[in-house]
């Protein structure tokens, strides 16, 4: 329908529309309004018949608006084709960490209502229902913000936290009490609720976070990157004062936790998850409202999702897709829980944002393993509130398969509106200019006079530095070993790790523990208190677990998992450089790939003597209780059993109970199946207990039962 020179003129077109100086006069042409009406024409064929859209919704709304505005302005220049006349077919670690009543699980995620409808169908096989049977489902927004938890004690805010890892978050109920949207007191007690956890979101309005910016801007200060980060970043300020001055709210989705003044679970009394949100409405929260709503079906669910998806950018606040949750309270706890999310809960994703900028040249980097990664250097381009100029192209194999060139106009996304993410290259705009991307052979990082050549294994994607010279894997190394899924050294960042490492202060992973604390009180930006608060955190990161020692030394595939394997299996850490081959694979889920990389790293005198340097310097070698495995419970009524408790307990709490089953042996799981051997039930129990009488293979317990048989155990 288009040539290739008609595209290339409408894709500069745009551009020019788009910015400010090529906005159409408020008095237009004829002609220019025609221009303007082809040029949106052009991109509703992109996008509507081919499906390969070049601009961002974004960006096509902003042409449509402009068309919109002038052809209000003068009607006398609308044309019976115009576009406008069809109808249209979206843990800082400075805080204390505090357990969350319940985990904060993550939701699993859909991006298209096939997704959706499967989600559905899963529910109706898992729980029984007949395909064509209608489940009630709760919608609302997936605010983009920094997650909190609020616990409420005798109706009094008593502390906030961040979501953290999920299970524990970092305490920060002072700057959560400056919100005022968070009450300071909510009257659960009506309602014969004594303590209490909300989940909520912590945003920023997009209008307040522009008037910021321009006040930042007018006071020469850096400019916030984007609402969310800033709401996120202000639940973690050291002043509450100053995070009162981020203009922050707080919308309230979700009870997560509810007991009496017995400590028992009343969160039943709510039939519900509506029922719930309206209680918290009633009592004074911020909640989801006109944006929410009740769908008789998955039909109804889709619908209501893509109408949000088509209207996200008119919200007054960042959402990246919808929240779809089962509406009923039992059929959620029929559904249960995986490790990761609740079963009865689906995130539909919005179309990620997305936006077009040349490719003008990629730079390459050196993992801590030697893995050499290219990286497209974009002109900057604003993508989804931040703005973007360097993405991965993660190796040589997704350069080819992109067929990716030096010049190109390429689409770029934002995945789940986080991840930058070239899409493709704009193949009809290329004019010959363009220049392919050579991967190197030799290592690009290498600053020496010798070179080194790469090295790529048969079953790997990336190419990597076999012998590094130059000392930039080192760094990788360091900065990798400090960080927080290793070593986790508090106030020892990156930046940190270069800054010493520039100085020549520090060149292996020992000397980290052996800096010169006065040199570094000296530093500009330290001073004596900076530098004994780095101290004691290298002082603490000494008594480590060797399971975290292990996996911060950078060994190929060697993670967390085996780490711990391998550490429960030891007395000190240099025990390994005498094991075999047959020692690794010996233990379940140890194969033979990363055993022979540890058997080897091992095996090189060099790293033993790096261990035996840090050993001297404090750091400990030593399998200390953490690393020891849990001894397992193989006797007694509960060793082996699946457990699940079901109705009101009286005389403890459901998860105190759960522990202890947990203890002696049981594992607890969610739903009534033929997998389950016992049933604890308590008052109103309900239709678990009437579906495991049916079975007929479950052990039922009534809770005085359930505490005979732990204290025959225990005696």
């Amino acid at each position: 329908m288009y040539t290739r020179d008609e595209q290339r003129a409408f894709f500069e077109l745009s551009k020019k529309y788009l910015s400010q100086d090529g906005a159409i006069a408020a008095t237009p042409t004829a002609q220019q309004m025609e221009g303007l009406r082809r040029l949106i024409i052009y991109h509703e064929w992109r996008y509507y018949i081919l499906n390969d859209p070049v601009v961002s919704d974004f960006e096509y709304d902003q042409l449509y608006k402009q068309l919109e505005k002038l052809e209000e302005a003068h009607p006398e220049l609308v044309t019976p084709d115009s576009p406008t006349q069809r109808v249209s077919a979206d843990l800082n670690s400075e805080f204390p960490e505090v357990a969350h009543l319940t985990p904060m699980l993550s939701l699993a995620n859909s991006y298209n209502e096939e997704d959706l409808f499967d989600f559905d169908g899963q529910i109706k096989r898992l729980l029984g229902f007949a395909e064509d049977a209608d489940i009630e489902y709760a919608v609302e927004p997936k605010f983009d913000g920094g997650s909190i938890a609020l616990v409420y004690e005798g109706d009094r805010l008593v502390r906030a936290a961040t979501r953290g890892n999920g299970v524990m978050g970092e305490e920060m109920t002072a700057n959560a009490r400056v919100i005022r949207s968070i009450p300071l007191k909510a009257n659960f007690s009506e309602y014969g609720i004594f303590r209490v956890e909300l989940r909520g979101e912590v945003l920023i309005r997009k209008d307040i976070f522009k008037k910021m910016n321009i006040q930042r801007a007018e006071q020469g200060l850096t400019l916030f990157a984007n609402p969310r980060n800033t709401a996120a970043g202000g639940l973690r300020i050291k002043d509450p004062k100053e995070a009162a001055q981020r203009g922050m709210e707080a919308f309230v989705y979700t009870l997560g936790y509810a007991v009496d003044q017995n400590g028992n679970n009343v969160l039943n009394r709510f039939a519900t998850h509506w029922e719930s949100l309206d209680l918290l409405d009633k009592l004074g929260f911020k909640v989801p409202a006109v944006e929410r709503k009740i769908c008789k079906n998955i039909k109804e669910v889709v619908d209501f999702c893509h109408e949000w998806q088509e209207k996200r950018d008119t919200y007054p606040y960042e959402i990246d897709g919808m929240v779809v949750k089962i509406n009923s309270r039992e059929i959620q706890e029929r559904s249960g829980y995986t490790a990761h999310h609740p079963r009865w809960a689906i995130a539909f994703k919005f179309r990620a944002k997305q936006a077009t900028s040349k490719l003008i040249h990629v730079e390459y980097q050196v993992g801590k393993i030697g893995s050499i990664t290219p990286v497209a250097k974009l002109e900057p381009v604003q993508l989804a509130g931040v703005t973007v100029s360097s993405v991965s192209l993660h190796n040589e194999d997704f350069i080819k398969s992109k067929d990716l060139r030096l010049g190109d106009t390429v689409l770029v996304e934002r995945a789940g509106d986080v991840i930058p993410y070239i899409v493709k290259p704009m193949e009809e705009l290329r004019d010959g200019s363009e220049q392919p991307i050579e991967f190197p052979r030799y290592c690009p990082i290498n600053d020496t006079k010798t070179p080194v050549a790469l090295v790529r294994e048969e079953d790997e994607a990336a190419w990597r530095c076999p012998t590094c010279v130059c000392g930039a894997q080192d760094l990788q190394r360091i900065i990798f070993h400090v960080s927080k899924d290793a070593m986790d050294i508090e106030g020892m960042g990156k930046s940190i790790i270069e800054r010493f490492f520039d100085l020549g202060w520090i060149r292996t992973i020992a000397d980290v523990y052996n800096l010169d604390y006065e040199q570094i009180a000296d530093l500009e930006g330290f001073g004596k208190k900076s530098a004994e608060n780095l101290r004691k955190n290298i002082e603490k990161a000494k008594q480590n677990p060797i399971q975290r020692l292990l996996h911060s030394l950078s060994i190929h595939h060697l993670g967390k998992k085996v780490s711990k394997l391998l550490a429960a299996e030891i007395q000190h850490v240099l025990d390994l450089k005498n094991w075999t081959l047959e020692d690794f694979t010996h233990i379940k889920d140890v194969g033979p790939i990363v055993a022979e990389n540890v058997m080897l790293w091992f095996q090189n005198e060099k790293n033993i003597a790096l261990l035996e340097e840090m050993e001297a310097l404090g750091v400990n070698l030593k399998q200390t209780d953490e690393d020891r495995p849990k001894a397992r419970v193989t006797e007694g009524p509960f060793a082996g059993k699946t457990i699940l408790f079901t109705g009101t307990l009286q005389k403890m709490g459901r998860k105190e109970a759960q522990e202890k089953a947990e203890s002696l042996g049981a594992k607890n799981i969610s739903a009534v199946s033929s997998n389950l051997n016992i049933l604890v039930v308590g008052e109103a129990a309900g239709s678990k207990l009437k579906k495991a009488q049916e079975l007929g293979t479950v052990q039922i317990l009534t809770e005085d039962e359930f505490l005979q048989l732990i204290d025959g155990a225990a005696s």
